[in-house]
């Protein structure tokens, strides 16, 4: 099997001194007013996505109206035409404006560790150094990781630096276990591994949230104030950061499950929500699902853990009796969330039959693996 690269972000709070708070903040505001600047002059130009046009109409005013060093200046231009590439992929055309500061530093150059533990960073006037803390990220800084660009943001008073990490890993040919993972609505993952343990992991109380908040956004939609449109844009974030908060928690307690040297076999969903017939009124539940969120966070807690996804067809997961063979899709009762086998009478959970047929598949693939190696 070939080798893979794992990019994650380590995310590190840094621990600035007062007049290094004041000196991060002043780097941070001078940043935001270089991004609109430079973002005007792109737009009244017609230059938008092109870096280098950019760089040289702009490059000497960053310096000297905002104070930027070389490497900031330079960053100023890269974030302003990557903004711009990725509206244009849209298909958007207006001015992209910068409410936040956005203020990126390359490894080495503009940010650093040293050997004494701390982080020696860039601002307007000079590089200064500070502790940090790696609450739950020491894995990153084992030296096994080769790191990129950094990220300053400030949240509630509080730096954060988010960087890059950057590892190559050969996954193993053998594995000491294989999974077969069911995704779905009712239960977000049944899972069953090569000893025949099991995971449940259930959805309900996930639909509930979600319906409240279409009730909510009905509500908001039908009062069509400026008030009711803020506060739509407001829950908007909400729900987006309590799904990726649920995802997070879904793959950690999967991977966890499998333990190390795993093969966790998934459905490949990509494009389910273009074929499957949802009833009306579950459509935005189903269809706001972030299954593709949950497999990428899936991929990377498993490499992370010397494990490998495999993604395989959906057909007749469901439908498959994994005792004898037939497929029917009789065999399957949704109403109940049975399976019952017309030709052999096994009966069990639908979830946990598809993820046995999963486990299946995976168990196939990995005695191909084996024996090609």
């Amino acid at each position: 099997m070939k080798r893979m690269e794992l990019v994650v972000t380590a995310k590190i709070r840094l621990l600035p001194t007062e007049t290094q708070h004041l000196q991060l903040v002043e780097t941070m505001q001078a940043m935001k007013q270089a991004l609109n600047f430079a973002s005007k002059v792109a737009y009244e130009q017609h230059l938008l996505s092109s870096f280098k046009k950019l760089q040289v109409l702009v490059y000497r005013d960053l310096r000297e109206l905002f104070g930027l060093k070389s490497q900031m200046a330079c960053n100023v231009c890269t974030i302003v035409a990557s903004v711009y590439a990725s509206m244009k992929s849209n298909g958007e055309r207006t001015l992209a404006v910068f409410k936040k500061p956005k203020l990126q530093y390359s490894y080495n150059r503009d940010y650093s560790f040293t050997k004494d533990g701390q982080l020696s960073i860039g601002t307007l006037n000079k590089r200064i150094k500070m502790p940090f803390l790696t609450k739950g990220q020491e894995r990153y800084f084992d030296g096994s990781w080769e790191f990129g660009t950094g990220t300053l943001v400030y949240k509630k008073g509080k730096f954060y630096l988010h960087v890059a990490a950057k590892k190559v890993i050969h996954p193993p040919t053998v594995y000491q276990n294989v999974v077969g993972v069911d995704m779905g609505m009712r239960f977000l993952v049944t899972a069953v591994d090569s000893h025949d343990r099991h995971l449940f992991i259930k959805g309900n109380h996930i639909q509930n949230v979600k319906a409240r908040y279409v009730r909510l956004r009905k509500e908001l939609q039908q009062r069509n104030t400026k008030s009711a449109k803020r506060k739509l844009k407001k829950i908007a974030g909400q729900e987006n950061r309590f799904m990726t908060n649920v995802n997070h928690c879904v793959s950690k307690a999967l991977v966890r499950f499998a333990g190390k040297h795993s093969l966790l076999v998934l459905e490949d969903l990509t494009g389910i929500n273009d074929t499957v017939c949802v009833r009306k009124k579950d459509r935005y539940v189903r269809f706001t699902w972030a299954f593709a969120q949950l497999r990428s966070f899936i991929e990377y807690k498993a490499r992370l853990h010397d494990s490998h996804v495999l993604a395989v067809h959906p057909a007749y997961t469901s439908q498959q009796c994994p005792t004898c063979g037939f497929t029917h899709k009789n065999n399957r009762k949704k109403q109940i969330h049975t399976f019952i086998c017309e030709a052999c009478g096994y009966t069990s959970n639908d979830d946990r039959v598809g993820a046995l047929n999963l486990r299946q598949k995976g168990i196939e693939y990995h005695h191909g693996v084996t024996t090609q190696a």
